[in-house]
């Protein structure tokens, strides 16, 4: 019995050192612990740091588009200032060859008096001087036009690099995505009457300094967070909402992170289908659609997630309705 239970000992160990020489563990890999929103502490911190790398070029390259707008309307102005300033330098140059320019000595014979010389010589000054501001005007155009196109280059070579910038925290998030087991192209829900309804923009303070979250009469939620909430309640999305809550990972205990029951017979039960359904496709295409105003850094319902780089994605939670989003919208605010 003890050669026998050694001789198995022995082939544990034998196939142990195989498998490790081929690169096959003895024992499955143990998978990554999952929070209660069906992610993990990696894919959440992927997910933020990707959006908000995406939302902070997006926002710079729409500055930069508007200021392109005003460069070019800009410089089209001094173009067109540019033609008439060189037709006004033309005309006084011609009439200057014409007629020959107002010298001292022409104004002195040309006077029958002392007082009829110093007023040609006055003339003589006056005429010097409007032609010297007309050329001068005309030169300081085409600076300023020369300047106006290289601040449009500039301002071109800018979006190109936050155009660069967005693909790559798009691929991140995606990447992240995928590595969690989803990131498929989605569908998302259909859109309904959630979409028509418009929020008011965001303008207040930061951080999690709402003290308690009313929402859950405990912890915290950032100004932004109440903000979305309250609008979306507005919108007529009463049913019951939840934002602050402890944990390691996620929006939820930053308060930023809320869950927004889709019936008000079962919260946060099974499966939503029906008019529960109908109410999270409705309030998901809400957050969606007003994300720039509310600052939305993701939105998941029904096993799809989406994000303002990607659009809808499928989102592999585990394992029950909580966790796989079909019985509440999730909404993630950006600090």
């Amino acid at each position: 019995m003890a050669h026998a239970r050694s001789r198995v000992s022995l082939v544990a160990v034998l196939l142990a050192a195989a498998f490790a020489l081929i690169g096959i563990p003895a024992e499955p890999a143990a998978a990554a612990p999952t929070d209660d929103e069906g992610g993990t502490a990696t894919l959440r911190e992927q997910l933020e740091a990707a959006t908000k790398g995406f939302l902070a070029a997006q926002n710079t390259l729409n500055k930069s588009k508007k200021r392109q707008q005003e460069l070019t309307t800009q410089l089209a102005q001094l173009e067109r200032d540019l033609v008439v300033k060189s037709e006004v330098i033309g005309e006084v140059a011609n009439v200057a060859y014409r007629r020959g320019r107002l010298g001292p000595i022409s104004a002195m014979l040309n006077s029958s008096s002392p007082e009829g010389f110093i007023d040609r010589a006055a003339a003589l000054d006056a005429v010097a001087a409007t032609e010297d501001k007309k050329l001068r005007d005309l030169l300081d155009t085409k600076d300023q036009a020369a300047r106006a196109k290289l601040a449009l280059d500039g301002e071109i070579r800018e979006q190109q690099k936050q155009v660069q910038v967005m693909a790559a925290r798009k691929k991140q998030a995606e990447t992240a995505l995928k590595n969690a087991g989803g990131g498929e192209d989605a569908s998302g829900p259909p859109s309904g009457s959630g979409s028509s309804a418009t929020a008011a923009g965001f303008s207040g303070g930061s951080g999690c300094s709402i003290r308690p979250d009313p929402t859950s009469k405990k912890g915290c939620i950032t100004p932004r967070t109440l903000h979305a909430v309250r609008q979306a309640q507005g919108a007529g999305f009463k049913i019951f909402v939840s934002c602050y809550r402890d944990g390691s990972s996620g929006e939820h205990p930053l308060g930023r992170g809320c869950d927004f029951a889709v019936s008000s017979s079962d919260i946060f039960g099974g499966t939503a289908s029906g008019s529960a359904k109908t109410y999270g496709n409705n309030l998901s295409n809400f957050f969606i659609k007003n994300s720039s105003r509310l600052g939305v850094l993701y939105v998941i319902w029904f096993r799809q997630i989406w994000l303002p780089s990607s659009g809808w994605k499928s989102y592999s939670g585990c394992c029950g309705p909580s966790e796989l989003h079909t019985n509440h919208v999730h909404l993630s605010m950006i600090a």
